[in-house]
């Protein structure tokens, strides 16, 4: 009972169709780039620090995804926690060149919009029309995804 109780609290199953929070990430070049811009796309909205071992780990899967899909109306977002030291962001980002936009959570409040984020890695896959249709608390299952991803793509 405690685990479907645990279960039901972290949304592992997905979530029914929210909105996504109107958020604006900072972005490493400074740039910002709003909840409202990502509208149209399917974008995924990745919750990770450079401390975080799974988050690191994972990051080889994400870049592979997003240049599978990003010539296909698809985004990543990759938000670095508040906790995590910029210059550290900023060296993780450039040294594996990342492809996709990399912003830092600097205050926390992004984390909070997006239901109090506190588990890294955290991803959120947003459809074209903003709503928030799955939410991973740990590593994605890859192939799960790429599969949702490839269904929302082919959604008008």
């Amino acid at each position: 009972m405690a685990v479907l109780l645990a279960f039901a609290l972290l949304g592992l199953p997905g979530c029914s169709q929210d909105k996504a929070p109107p958020s604006s990430f900072v972005l490493l070049d400074g740039s910002q780039v709003t909840t409202a811009q990502l509208k149209g796309k399917v974008s995924l909205v990745n919750f990770w620090a450079t401390s975080c071992t799974s988050c690191v780990a994972e990051m080889p899967e994400l870049v592979s995804t997003y240049n599978k899909f990003k010539d296909r109306g698809y985004e990543t977002l990759a938000v670095a926690m508040r906790y995590d030291p910029p210059s550290y962001v900023v060296n993780f980002a450039q040294s594996r060149q990342l492809p996709f936009k990399v912003a830092i959570d600097n205050t926390g409040a992004v984390a909070r919009e997006w239901g109090d984020v506190q588990l890294t890695p955290t991803t959120f896959l947003v459809n074209k029309r903003g709503e928030i249709v799955k939410r991973f608390v740990g590593t994605p299952d890859f192939a799960e995804l790429h599969r949702l991803i490839e269904k929302l793509l082919a959604e008008t």
